[in-house]
């Protein structure tokens, strides 16, 4: 008489479940176990961590294929039905395979040949499994959507943040942050490729980023503060790590707006200028190594834009500049107007602070308090285990608050507001003082791109020097009650309008 021979097919759904319990060895065990009692060979064994709602399981196609192959091995030994599979799909695979499937802890043998109540109650576990699946799914979206709304970032924490277990939000990582700053500055200059960069965080950090990764990296808005979760954008609790302005310039460098080109010469203002005619790019080249000629690239066919000479560009992108000068009244009354408003937000913001520590103290009263009529037998044990849990939650969320106010640096608004001003005044004296290659780093500060013809020049200017330059021709800087009550933002927002 020969012996039968099996498979043993054993599944948790994640490393954690092994870790916490659900063993592997458990079932391996019990699966044995049964096995030697009832003289079943066991000729393979095929174990996964992973969940068994949807199909693709490694192990479990292993096994598929196994038996596929072997017309002698046509048993399986599994603990129980959802062990073995949550999904119809696999049913159906498995159902044609005419198997003899053993789930060892219920005693349940199911086959071709099984009565029609034992496959009932099998699609019934079968149904019960995939609801539980489902059902888990939808509890754990809804979870993870009301986190998202309240600000945490649901999820692993982007390069450059970490996971904080306590709070369950992600706080600034010391040493990857400064790499994600750093990737940022240098490709806003628009003189790196991704290549270059990569190279340079290489050599700066010692760390390799891929070229794909760097690019998640530089086109995710996380960094700013938000968060874009299944298809909807939130506003989170976690620290900035770079400003919406910085992080505007790099879109507009990686996608095309003044995104140079890179040779072996340094051609200052290649990637800046396009054709009014045709709207193609103005083009560099240079002629006799030396001198450095700009012309429409004739993309869309032959174009009636003239060649222009390097220094003929630099004199023409200076006089864009001169339309950015600021009255010294109105430039006055600006830096006054964010003067107030910043002294208004350093009350708001200590307001704020003053709450927060009032409710963190009222916390920590309450804990102490309970805590005193746990020992005085006054309150069960299992109710204080869950109360001080939610207190302590109530905790970690408002001292993360507090410690974000503290982070803030309310002087940059005024800084980052009398920078732009500054340039605004001045850009044309730095300009001309200026080589040509220094002169488009200042140009790419002020302008996104510019249309030249034979003529003029076109500016399109990055904000808030859109404004400005606006109010330059239109003289309307005097006058204006709102003078006082609308400050640039933060993210360089408009002057008041």
């Amino acid at each position: 008489m020969s012996i039968r021979t099996a498979v043993l097919y054993a599944r948790v759904s994640s490393r954690e479940q092994q870790q916490e319990g659900y063993s592997i060895d458990a079932q391996v065990r019990l699966l044995r176990t049964f096995a030697q009692k009832n003289e079943i060979e066991i000729v393979r064994e095929f174990i996964d961590i992973e969940s068994a709602k949807s199909t693709g399981r490694k192990a479990f196609g292993q096994m598929i294929e196994f038996l596929k192959r072997s017309s002698d091995c046509r048993t399986v030994l599994v603990e129980k039905t959802d062990r073995l599979t949550r999904n119809f799909e696999d049913k159906v695979l498995l159902d044609r395979l005419d198997l003899e499937i053993y789930f060892v802890k219920t005693g349940t043998v199911l086959s071709k040949e099984a009565r029609a109540q034992t496959k009932f109650m099998h699609g019934i576990e079968l149904v019960s499994s995939k609801f539980y699946s489902d059902n888990l799914r939808e509890e754990v979206i809804k979870g993870m959507r009301e986190k998202a709304e309240q600000g945490t970032y649901p999820g692993r924490a982007p390069f450059g943040y970490c996971n904080n277990r306590a709070t369950r939000n992600i706080d600034v990582h010391p040493e990857n942050s400064r790499i994600v700053k750093f990737a940022f500055e240098q490709y806003a200059k628009g003189t790196y490729t991704l290549n270059t960069l990569q190279k340079a965080i290489k050599k700066e950090f010692g760390k390799y980023l891929n070229r794909s990764y760097l690019h998640t990296i530089l086109t995710n808005n996380v960094y700013v503060g938000l968060f874009t979760w299944r298809g909807e954008q939130y506003r989170g609790t976690h620290v900035p790590l770079i400003t919406t302005q910085l992080y505007e310039d790099v879109q507009c460098v990686m996608h095309g707006y003044n995104k140079g080109k890179y040779s072996k010469h340094n051609i200052a203002f290649r990637g800046m200028l396009t054709c009014a005619h045709d709207q193609c790019t103005v083009t560099g080249e240079v002629k006799k190594q030396k001198y450095v000629y700009y012309r429409c690239s004739g993309y869309r066919g032959k174009c009636d834009l003239p060649r222009f000479r390097e220094e003929e560009i630099a004199v023409r992108m200076g006089d864009v500049l001169k339309d950015l000068y600021i009255p010294d009244e109105v430039v006055r009354a600006i830096e006054d107007s964010l003067q107030r408003t910043q002294q208004q937000q350093q009350r708001e913001l200590a307001h704020v602070h003053a709450r927060l520590q009032r409710e963190l103290a009222d916390v920590r009263r309450r804990m102490d308090q309970a805590y005193m009529d746990k020992l005085d037998g006054k309150i069960p044990e299992e109710f204080w285990q869950r109360k001080s849990a939610d207190w302590r939650s109530e905790e970690l969320r408002i001292e993360s608050q507090i410690a974000s106010l503290d982070q803030r640096q309310e002087s940059d608004t005024l800084l980052n507001a009398k920078r732009i001003l500054e340039l605004a005044n001045r850009a044309c004296f730095l300009y001309l003082t200026r080589k040509p290659a220094e002169q488009a780093e200042l140009l790419r500060k002020v302008l996104l791109n510019c249309a030249i013809d034979g003529v003029s020049l076109y500016p399109t200017y990055r904000k808030p020097f859109d404004l400005i330059a606006k109010r330059v021709k239109s003289e309307e800087w005097s006058g204006r009650a709102d003078l006082n009550c609308r400050p640039l933002a933060p993210q360089a927002s408009a002057l008041p309008g």
